[in-house]
């Protein structure tokens, strides 16, 4: 392999990588929103910010071509919120 195809295939995984993670920014944004409209508790609101700054801020774990961390972050992000509402609306029908 030449340094032009490790170049290309490192250029394809970390675009496939980021447009992961911007997915799941984007559910974790939609997520918060539906939450808040539904009248729901979005959990504790560091949760939410934390993973909004960590995922902007270029201060990172790993390297930010590879954006792992980021999509860990977000998705526990996603997973607390959505535990969090879950939770809080069971409690409420008890």
């Amino acid at each position: 392999m030449d340094t032009s195809t490790v170049i290309v295939v490192a250029a394809v995984v970390a675009a496939v990588l980021l447009a992961a993670a911007l997915g799941v920014f984007v559910r974790l944004l939609r997520a918060r929103r539906d939450l808040k409209r539904a009248g729901l508790p979005t959990g504790p609101r560091w949760v939410f910010w934390g993973a909004l700054a960590y995922f902007l801020l270029p201060a990172d774990l790993l390297v930010d071509p590879v954006y792992l961390d980021d999509i860990g972050v977000l998705l526990l992000a996603l997973r607390s919120m959505r535990a969090y509402a879950e939770r809080d609306e069971f409690s409420d029908t008890a």
